[in-house]
């Protein structure tokens, strides 16, 4: 009985390989987000669950990590926009945060492909603040 339970059981390859792929789909959801807002909603609740998850590599867990910290940080840029759209300062903002949210996006599927950790950062560039 404890053969079976130890066949059955996924090897730590194939659960990275599995956490890498939801890494992957969780940007594509934020790309398309910029078009349908739900999708980047499914996205955050999805690396939320995945970072609690044991036996991870640190190198994949800091891509949830990104990813929570890019939904949040996109939230308040897009509700700052939002707020300053009737000036144009809010078109500004809408369109950086959109440049943002795909640099963000294509550099953590660029680091995932490379089996890196993807430092966070407030702008998309550089270290935290």
């Amino acid at each position: 009985m404890s053969e079976q339970a130890t066949e059955a059981r996924p090897s730590i390859e194939e659960m990275t390989r599995s956490n890498s792929t939801y890494a992957k789909i969780i940007y594509i959801l934020y790309l398309v987000g910029l078009v349908i807002g739900l999708t980047a909603i499914i996205g955050v609740v999805m690396a939320y669950v995945k970072r609690s998850e044991p036996e991870m590599p640190v190198w994949l867990k800091t891509h949830f990590d990104f990813q929570i910290q890019t939904f949040w940080y996109g939230v308040i840029y897009l509700l700052v926009g939002i707020l300053l759209a009737t000036v144009f300062i809010g078109a500004v903002v809408l369109v950086w945060w959109m440049i943002w949210l795909i640099i963000r996006s294509v550099k953590g599927l660029s680091a995932l492909d490379r089996q890196t950790a993807i430092e966070g950062t407030f702008f998309g560039f550089g270290r935290d603040l």
